[in-house]
């Protein structure tokens, strides 16, 4: 049996309702398009597939650690929420 392994990258810094787009400050790890990721928080708790990523509306296809990024999310997100990259 295989178990998923999380691992706290970063944390949501503001979210953008009308495009649903977080705000995250990669302060532990870094985070490419394909990567999933849960978003942990208050009065959030799901598992996503990074499928756009942004850094100044632009496309980008990776972050770094230290780096902020804009990432696409289903659902609504907050500040302080905690991000973790799944694997495995």
């Amino acid at each position: 049996m295989i178990t998923a392994m999380e691992e706290r990258i970063g944390s949501v810094i503001r979210f953008f309702e009308k495009t649903s787009v977080a705000a995250v400050k990669l302060e532990f790890g870094d985070l490419s398009v394909g990567d999933t990721v849960r978003i942990k928080g208050s009065s959030s708790d799901f598992t996503q597939k990074i499928e756009m990523m942004e850094f100044d509306h632009q496309p980008v296809q990776k972050a770094i650690r230290g780096q902020f990024t804009g990432i696409k999310l289903s659902h609504p997100v907050k500040p302080f929420d905690l991000v973790y990259k799944v694997t495995g």
